[in-house]
């Protein structure tokens, strides 16, 4: 095809030839130079065309039927990293479909058939990465009249990775969302058996079933610390800082990792002397060593040693130059090692990015390390990490120390528990088994009490029994009125009325600040000692109520039929005396 500058040099000849110009040379003149004219405007759109075409980010391809590639635009090169020198020429099927992928024959065939077709495909790199793409096919032909390929593709790796993060959130979420009620409902189970066999040792002279009572109240209180730390875990919340003795968290680790870890792993600890405490959450740096320790499982799936040590080391200027996170000072060195698999080189540097996982899918979530470095932050702390393939890894984890608690007199070994002087206690939960053993708990030690099973009845007996209740102790999670419902109902009426607030989860969010200053909150399971101290608290601010020495008969309640039915067809009724015997 003839250029608008081959054209004008034609023309030059032809002038040169003709001599004097005649009026057809004249005519023939004009027509060129339109025809110059035109040709160069369409070169100019052409030029801007490919220009355009070049700036997009999508990959605009132009092949064969055979898949032989005519045109290859700058997106393609930025996708893929082929430069257009390169890619001329070259099948589809030798640049970024793998060499077992039928992709092409089935894309051709769909765009033959229907003159397009769209499909989201996983191609290569030129660096051997694997991206995924949409492509879109559409058959056209050239100026020559030939039958071509024009596709265009758009690298949708990003969104499709942003796609499985906001899948597996949901996923945890719904995790989250099943912990809490399973939370709720152990810590239920929980709560009378920590009550009943801290009245049950009371009573008991016998060593031997005494001991077997502490055992079932040490059992019951390990219970509720897992219970919180699984939901402090769901529901992202943070925990009390306290001083931590890290020997002591480790001991409390290696039992549950000794019964739940494969026998073929062995669980070595070695513990410096004058292991210095930590200000911090129990519940965080117990899971941060659980998410360490159950890395370095999962990379000795055929055994090995799993290596814990602490100790008390103080970092230098010289340390903190070849370790910028670090300022001088004295820190527990808290190292988790093992003899696995290790980790690539390649990939060291993205361990702690969220969601990334060397795991096989389904195996892991990609959050266990984001997760710990998160923790070991917000302890003032920072982390650190070696590995070599075949030799296993070493996670460091340093914690700044505080200065050890002076030591205290040891507490009387049998506190006199606070006594209740006959006074009247509302306990409103919608558990039976929960109301009977508080107000079995209470009336040994000489409260008055009444129950409700949901908030609807404890707002009734409360305004009944108005002068003679001292204080109402009440479960947040109820069917019908719940306890927040009902504590501000509560209020609305008697502004100076005394609550205490129990839940298995942490309800006492659902307060507005008014009443959380207002209202003591228990959480379940808590111990017999716990709620008989709060309740003398709550008791010895509240205003005088008439004698708790009168007759309890004086209480009675009349029955009176209730709109709302049971929770199940087990549940009690109000009756004629609420006080039982």
């Amino acid at each position: 095809m003839q250029t608008a500058s081959d054209v004008r040099s034609d023309y030059d000849h032809l002038a040169e030839k003709a001599g004097e110009p005649n009026p057809e040379v004249l005519r023939l003149n004009q027509s060129l130079q339109m025809e110059v004219a035109a040709r160069q405007r369409m070169e100019n759109h052409v030029r801007s065309q490919e220009a355009l075409l070049n700036m997009t980010s999508d990959a605009v391809i132009v092949c064969s039927l055979e898949g032989r590639i005519v045109e290859w635009n700058q997106g393609a090169t930025r996708i893929y990293g082929w430069s257009s020198e390169t890619a001329n020429g070259k099948a589809l099927s030798e640049l970024f479909y793998p060499l077992e992928s039928t992709n092409f024959s089935t894309n051709l065939a769909a765009t033959i058939a229907k003159r397009e077709h769209r499909a989201e495909e996983n191609h290569m790199t030129s660096m051997g990465r694997t991206i995924v793409v949409q492509t879109r096919w559409s058959l056209g032909r050239n100026p020559e009249g030939k039958d071509e390929i024009l596709i265009v593709n758009t690298d949708v790796t990003e969104q499709k990775e942003l796609e499985r993060q906001f899948l597996r959130m949901q996923r945890l979420e719904t995790v989250g969302l099943l912990a809490s009620g399973i939370a709720h409902d152990l810590n239920n189970v929980l709560a009378p058996i920590l009550m009943a066999s801290q009245n049950l040792l009371n009573d008991i002279k016998d060593e031997g079933q005494a001991e077997l009572l502490r055992s079932i109240e040490a059992s019951a209180r390990r219970g509720g610390a897992l219970v919180h730390q699984i939901l402090s875990y769901a529901r992202g919340t943070e925990s009390e800082r306290a001083p931590l003795d890290v020997k002591q968290l480790l001991h409390e680790f290696q039992k549950v990792a000794k019964d739940t870890f494969p026998r073929a792993i062995q669980i070595v600890t070695r513990f410096g002397k004058d292991l210095k405490p930590v200000l911090g959450s129990k519940t965080q740096l117990y899971q941060a060593i659980m998410n360490l320790c159950v890395n370095a499982r999962d990379a000795m799936p055929n055994g090995g040693i799993l290596q814990i040590e602490a100790n008390t080391i103080i970092l230098d200027a010289a340390f903190v130059i070849r370790h910028p996170p670090a300022i001088p000072g004295e820190y527990v060195s808290l190292k988790i090692s093992d003899n696995g698999v290790g980790i690539p080189e390649d990939v060291l540097d993205r361990i702690f990015d969220p969601f990334f996982t060397t795991k096989e899918a389904g195996k892991g979530t990609g959050l266990g390390l984001s997760t710990v470095l998160g923790i070991v932050k917000r302890h003032g702390g920072f982390l650190e990490v070696t590995s070599k393939i075949g030799k296993g890894s070493r996670f460091t984890i340093y914690l700044p120390t505080i200065e050890p608690a002076s030591q205290a007199a040891a507490p009387a070994p049998s506190p006199v528990l606070p006594s209740g002087n006959g006074r009247v206690v509302l306990v409103v939960d919608d558990e039976r088994v929960i109301r009977d053993i508080t107000a079995s708990t209470l009336k040994k030690n000489g409260y008055q009490v009444l129950t409700a099973c949901d908030g609807t009845e404890g707002f009734a007996l409360f305004t009944q029994h108005r002068s003679e209740i001292s204080v109402i102790v009440t479960d947040m999670s109820m069917p019908y009125m719940d306890g927040a419902k009902m504590i501000r109902a509560l209020f609305q009426i008697d502004p100076k009325v005394k609550v205490i607030a129990m839940s298995g989860l942490n309800e006492e969010v659902n307060l507005p600040e008014l009443l959380k200053k207002k209202v003591p909150f228990l959480k379940k399971p808590f111990a017999l000692d716990k709620l008989l101290e709060t309740l003398a608290e709550v008791v010895e601010a509240a205003p005088a109520k008439e004698s708790p020495a009168r007759s309890p008969s004086r209480l009675r309640v009349e029955s009176k039929p209730r709109t709302i039915p049971p929770l199940t067809p087990q549940e009690p009724r109000l009756s004629d005396d609420r006080f039982g015997s």
